[in-house]
């Protein structure tokens, strides 16, 4: 089948197909876009109810006159000494 097989076929459809095809595909659209709409504004809730969390603990530490409390140092840390050198090679005899 080739594509003017294929668009003589999608011609011959009757009205009801076409507008449930069409009915189907705008529900599509608008499923996608208020679950994407329901993602954002929970994502949002999210966000906002982090920002007064911290805002609380700001204030209070603000008045109170004692510091935030700090995150606790992490303990699994490697520190790993490296020694490494520098070679001028443009002073080299040789050329490559």
């Amino acid at each position: 089948m080739n594509g003017k097989q294929f668009l003589e076929m999608l011609a011959r459809l009757p009205a009801r197909v076409w507008l449930q095809a069409i009915l189907g595909l705008i529900g599509f659209v608008v499923l996608a876009v208020l679950g994407f709409a329901v993602i954002a504004g929970v994502a949002a809730v999210v966000l906002v109810a982090i920002l007064i969390f911290k805002a609380r603990q700001w204030l209070a530490s603000l008045f109170t006159g004692s510091p935030m409390p700090e995150p606790p140092a992490r303990q699994d840390r490697k520190v790993i000494d490296v020694q490494y050198e520098i070679v001028d090679r443009s002073k080299d005899d040789v050329k490559r």
